[in-house]
């Protein structure tokens, strides 16, 4: 883990800390970074809807992974 100062607006930290039920500052800092990489991340997978061609079922792909069965 890093150590960083930042400056952030006191009533943004209250309620950022409020709407996430964080118990200390960092913790609502670090919530919001994971949500909004997780945000980001589902963006560009919605994104590549209908541009990618699966040659096999979802069903095959199943079936023939020793790890799933």
């Amino acid at each position: 883990m890093s150590r960083t100062t930042i400056t952030l607006p006191k009533s943004l930290l209250e309620e950022l800390m409020s709407e996430l039920e964080a118990k200390s500052k960092t913790e609502a800092v670090v919530k919001a970074i994971k949500d909004e990489i997780r945000l980001k991340k589902m963006a560009k997978i919605k994104a590549m809807a209908g541009k990618i061609e699966f040659v096999k079922s979802a069903d095959k792909l199943r079936h023939e992974n020793e790890r799933l069965r």
